[in-house]
């Protein structure tokens, strides 16, 4: 049987008190709706409906890139109604209903879930709460049948004592929901149309509720405020530490970790405090990472250190590697093994060669340094003329001393030495030494000026 996800995405979310809806605020680096989608797409749905209302071209953007179905829900009128926008673009297989501001939710729990889902039995997905307050609640008949949900606002005393909660993700046909939604009434304290009222429905009907609970309450736990997406958010970062440790990894404090994308790591890898990673990005084996470091998209080669508050963009460390500390190496950055790239170095767009050293308070870009070639610190690389970028070369073996300004397209060759202080603006040969600075002055006994008095 065919599969169609609704995702319900059109509140406001005042309560993140925010110009942008709810569901795209970021956790773990991107909008809670993506989760929830992403998830889903473990579930092979043959279509994604997302309910779009408030903010909607915010949500539209936010989904650019995914292959999903949008139904406009103008007015907020409830689940019910939310659902019902969508009813038109469904097949005629199950229907799963799930939530945009709900990101934590397994793709195991919501299979087991569809699994009793037929034209005889509806899926429920409950949680049993200490504290159940603000829940709709699930009333059971005599034979311990779910028979009907009562929301918290319009429940008695007794039936808000009752635990077991609705979390609002349900699974049904489309020819039930197809049934069922057009005689939902807007007759209850909140003039609303619940879809939690289908339930109800099924029972009188005498389909079965089929009810699974998730393995953690924080599967189904919604986010309402900052405060609440915080809570996720190191909850979610907690579960991949805790995955990371079983791997071997080494997290010097498991709840100062961040990652925002996939984090791949080999044996013996060390990671100190602070550190985000984002995108895509891999360690091998021994690699240590310094605390407050930021990685993207990038790969770091076995035994490779990389010190404190550095930031590696789009970079890829072949190994054996020194990096940092305070150093920043932009999209295009490849050392080769034995590399070093010191405190406060900027690379974009270089080669560096085996062996080779930017020590100190450098700026190289669009360059390619050959094996064991010696950057002197404040070396830059004049790389923009205004309006192009153009490269330098520096062959192996080659000498730059401190305060070197490399004016390109320039080339150093194999062996040779350039003098502290020199601005190259053309070729420097092979073995040669090259010095580019102006003549000192000294004027002996030279009287200082003093300021005249008023």
């Amino acid at each position: 049987m065919s599969l169609d996800v609704v995702i319900l995405a059109a509140g406001q979310g005042s309560r993140m008190c925010s110009t942008r809806p709810k569901v795209v605020h970021r956790l773990a680096g991107k909008p809670m709706v993506r989760h929830v989608i992403d998830t889903a797409r473990g579930l092979q749905a043959e279509r994604t409906h997302v309910v779009v209302g408030h903010g909607a071209e915010h949500v539209r953007e936010a989904l650019a890139d995914y292959p999903v179905h949008f139904a406009v829900q103008t007015e907020q009128k409830g689940t019910g109604h939310a659902v019902a926008q969508a009813l038109e673009g469904l097949g005629n297989g199950k229907v799963l209903v799930l939530y945009g501001d709900v990101p934590l939710i397994r793709r195991e729990t919501l299979a087991k879930l569809l699994e009793s889902v037929d034209e005889q039995h509806l899926g429920l997905l409950t949680v049993t709460l200490e504290n159940p307050g603000g829940y709709g609640r699930i009333l059971r008949n005599g034979d311990g049948e779910a028979v009907a949900i009562a929301e918290h606002k319009d429940a008695s005393d007794s039936q808000r004592a009752i635990r077991e909660c609705n979390t609002g993700i349900m699974a049904m046909t489309a020819q039930q929901l197809q049934r069922w939604l057009p005689r939902l009434s807007a007759d209850n304290a909140q003039g609303e149309y619940y879809l939690t009222d289908i339930i109800a429905m099924a029972a009188g009907e005498g389909v079965t509720i089929v009810t699974t609970q998730p393995v953690r309450t924080r599967e189904v736990e919604g986010v309402n405020n900052r405060a609440e997406l915080a809570r996720l958010e190191r909850a979610y970062q907690r579960d991949l530490a805790e995955g990371l440790m079983a791997d071997g990894v080494a997290l010097l404090d498991p709840d100062r970790l961040d990652i925002r994308g996939t984090l791949t790591c080999g044996h013996d890898v060390e990671i100190d405090v602070g550190c985000v990673f984002e995108g895509n990005v891999e360690l091998g084996e021994g690699v240590r990472i310094g605390p407050y470091c930021v990685i993207r998209d990038s790969h770091v080669g076995a035994e490779s250190v990389i010190e404190s508050h550095s930031v590696l963009d789009g970079a890829v460390v072949a190994g054996r590697n020194h990096v940092g500390p305070f150093a920043r190496l932009r999209p295009g950055s490849r050392l080769a093994v034995g590399a070093k790239i010191g405190n406060f170095v900027e690379t974009k767009n270089v080669e560096v060669g085996e062996g080779s050293k930017i020590n100190h308070l450098s700026y190289v870009g669009d360059a390619r340094l050959g094996r064991n070639v010696n950057l002197g610190a404040g070396t830059i690389t004049c790389n923009y003329d205004g309006a192009n970028k153009h490269r330098t070369e520096i062959d192996d073996e080659a000498f730059i001393g401190s305060n070197t300004a490399l004016v390109a397209p320039v080339s150093v060759g194999k062996g040779a030495t350039v003098g502290a202080g020199s601005t190259i603006s053309k070729d420097v040969a092979d073995g040669a030494l090259c010095v580019s600075r102006s003549r000192q002055i000294s004027k002996p006994g030279w009287a200082r000026p003093t300021k005249r008095s008023s």
